[in-house]
């Protein structure tokens, strides 16, 4: 991968960091409320688990870019975390913080390999 298609993915990295750092700092929307009426207590408990789930999502994405920006700093992005291969430009540019080739993230999603997600290192492989 050329300096220039790395500073690229860099650069969007860091904008969808900065997208993500306004989003998980709004934090009201999990605030637990009381309603008068039981249906509106019900609706606002659906409210607040939906905002869970996105808060937690965009916490895992976050951790992700973070590890992407780390791999590009060791000089390690675009290259699979799991085989080492190159990741294949088309992923690369949909998913710039993808940490495995479409392989090994197959492997991942079927619980194949397991992985650390604080680190996303390959550490063992399911019987």
């Amino acid at each position: 991968m050329t300096e220039l298609e790395i500073n690229k993915f860099k650069a969007i990295l860091m904008a969808k960091q900065m997208e993500l750092t306004g989003s998980l700092r709004n934090r009201d929307d999990i605030a637990i409320e009381k309603a008068p009426d039981a249906l509106d207590e019900v609706q606002l408990a659906g409210e607040r688990e939906l905002a869970i789930r996105n808060l937690d999502r965009n916490s895992k994405l976050m951790g992700q870019i973070r590890r992407a920006l780390r791999r590009i700093a060791e000089g390690s992005f675009g290259v699979c975390q799991h085989c080492e291969e190159d990741i294949s430009p088309k992923r690369v540019n949909a998913v710039p913080w993808a940490a495995y080739c479409i392989k090994c993230q197959e492997q991942v999603d079927r619980r194949e390999i397991t992985v650390d997600e604080h680190e996303e290192w390959h550490v063992g492989v399911a019987a």
